[in-house]
């Protein structure tokens, strides 16, 4: 993630991931999620901060995700159904539960039908915000599997040239195992950014580049501006204007809207407004297609390439997809997780409001 979304250091306090996932379980179980559920959304969220992925990880999501269930807009303990299921395919029913806990047991589906068949994919509808969506596809990862996943979100990106919006932010992520490298994992928008940003960049006062967003007449802002407040801006797709590529993440977007929405019975949003989203999970069964060891082995080659390539001027070295969060966890592992100091008020001020005991600060311990 760009250097200008991370917490500055005046501003941070560090905790312990032990720590932030027992108060993150015991607020999920205070408002009537089941302890293993709790559990596996405390996992999504802290994982995404300890990998450097705010925008996904308690900051952003935890306060949205209890406002939603006080409101009633989610259930907490919900009974999904599978509704149409094949060897290789399940259709779900997600009895609007919470997708960033529903998405375990759903890419655990998938892997388990291609451990048998070799691929194995399943969409499910009436479910919320997945979280991470990386997440869920290095669960496959780790099974020596590839792991796809996709999610349709609500009205932010108007089609290129619209001017009013049509597809949601609709990220693609896959992960993919190795020997010695750390995994392939790519996990991105196909919006300019991700919108969660865009309140990440309110609280740390950052500014939004040129061709970030476009105005309610679907205008791109062609200069850096701050951000707006809710509902006073469009994403555009990814690359921005149709001279940058605009077309190519609008496409994309249109693809995961097809592979989420469609694939799984329901009615797009543009059509049916919806706003629940809509997810897609796939695992391909490395062994079913080629020899494990052989494709872990070509894999490391292939990334230390990628690792050695000569840097641009200007540019300290080169990344694949899933280094630079891989890094990130392991210096977070060591010092901590830095939190914005509104974020920690944010923690105090609910933990209290549900008689939990407050988020312990590395400072705390002895």
């Amino acid at each position: 993630m760009l250097e200008r979304f991370h917490v500055s250091a005046e501003d941070e306090i560090r905790v312990a991931e032990r720590a932030l996932r027992e108060t993150v379980t015991a607020i999920f179980v205070a408002t009537g999620v089941p302890d293993g559920d709790a559990a596996d959304g405390a996992d999504a969220l802290v994982m995404a901060d300890l990998r450097g992925v705010e925008t996904h990880g308690v900051s952003n999501m935890l306060r949205r995700y209890v406002d939603w269930y006080r409101a009633g807009v989610h259930n907490p303990d919900p009974r999904w159904i599978i509704e149409r299921e094949s060897p290789a395919t399940a259709t779900i029913d997600g009895d609007r539960g919470l997708g960033i806990m529903q998405g375990f047991p759903a890419m655990r589906l998938a892997i388990e039908k291609a451990r048998n068949v070799g691929v194995g994919a399943v969409t499910m509808r009436n479910s919320g915000h997945l979280g991470g969506i990386g997440h869920f596809a290095m669960l496959a990862a780790e099974e020596n599997m590839i792991g796809l996943c996709m999610t349709a979100s609500s009205l932010l990106v108007p089609p290129t040239f619209g001017a009013v919006p049509r597809i949601g932010t609709n990220p693609i992520a896959y992960a993919a195992p190795a020997n010695r490298m750390p995994f392939v994992l790519f996990d991105a928008a196909m919006s300019t950014i991700a919108s969660n940003k865009i309140g990440l960049s309110r609280r740390l006062g950052a500014l939004l580049e040129p061709g970030w967003i476009a105005g309610l007449d679907g205008t791109p802002v062609s200069e850096p501006v701050p951000a707006p407040a809710d509902d006073d801006y469009y994403l555009l797709p990814l690359g921005g204007t149709r001279e940058q590529g605009s077309h190519k993440g609008y496409g994309l977007g249109l693809f995961v809207e097809i592979m989420t929405t469609l694939l799984s019975g329901s009615i797009p949003r543009m059509i049916e407004r919806d706003t629940r989203p809509r997810h897609f999970f796939a695992a391909f069964d490395i062994a079913a297609f080629t020899d494990v060891a052989e494709f872990k082995d070509t894999m490391d080659r292939m990334l230390e390439t990628l690792e050695e390539t000569p840097p641009a001027p200007g540019h300290d070295r080169v990344y694949y997809p899933g280094l630079p969060e891989f890094e990130a966890e392991r210096e977070r592992r060591e010092r901590g997780i830095p939190l914005h100091v509104e974020v920690i008020d944010w923690f105090d001020r609910v933990t209290a409001e549900l008689s939990l005991l407050p988020l312990a600060r590395l400072s705390d311990e002895p």
